[in-house]
């Protein structure tokens, strides 16, 4: 089971060991990733931060932001997880955002961007999990934990509804920019989904 590393504790849960010769003030560069990982635009971050003394360019901000590599690890070992999929789009192209949360707690295990959908990639994303699972009525989730010989049961309204709000809140993001992530390759979508599953799990 998955969960995202450094998430308790408030801006010094932000390890900084990608900086190097970095000339901002250690709290400053933290809060400059927090601030944008909570919506607030490039600009507005570097605006803040301006304000506090520290110069900064946009791209500056964006590359800690995208350097400071918030990813999975092993830990989490909840009873049962909700399983949901949702088409974004990338450019003009349909990806399928796979994800798994804790309805309990509505914490985000585990979220992947895939070019399709089918049992082989389902098959994929599941096969970490050995718990019970909640899943949509998508037959290729039901068959993939058949498969791997997990329990679930199908719910129409239940628990199945935290990954839909968090898809939902997912997709309001992304609408700011036109419901796609505007002029970028598949692997820029998905390392954004990790600042999104961390921040995502430090507001709830």
């Amino acid at each position: 089971m998955f969960e995202i590393a450094r998430l308790n504790g408030g801006i010094d849960c932000i390890e900084l060991d990608f900086v190097e010769r970095e000339g901002t003030p250690e709290p400053a560069t933290k809060l400059g990733i927090r601030l944008h990982l909570a919506e607030i635009s490039l600009s507005d971050t570097i605006t803040i931060l301006d304000r506090l003394g520290v110069d900064r360019c946009r791209s500056t901000v964006h590359n800690w932001v995208q350097k400071v590599d918030l990813q999975p690890i092993d830990g989490a070992d909840p009873d049962h997880v909700a399983v949901d999929e949702t088409v974004t789009q990338l450019n003009n192209e349909r990806f399928w955002l796979d994800a798994a949360v804790v309805p309990d707690t509505n914490r985000l295990l585990h979220v992947q961007l895939f070019t399709t959908r089918n049992y082989a990639i389902t098959e994929m994303f599941l096969a970490e999990f050995r718990e019970e699972h909640l899943v949509d009525s998508a037959p290729w989730l039901q068959a993939a934990l058949h498969r791997h010989d997990l329990d679930y049961r199908y719910e129409i309204h239940g628990d199945q509804n935290s990954v839909e709000r968090i898809f939902r809140e997912l997709k309001q993001r992304t609408n700011q920019f036109s419901n796609c992530f505007s002029h970028t390759e598949a692997s820029i979508a998905e390392n954004w989904l990790q600042p999104f599953v961390f921040e995502w799990n430090q507001l709830i």
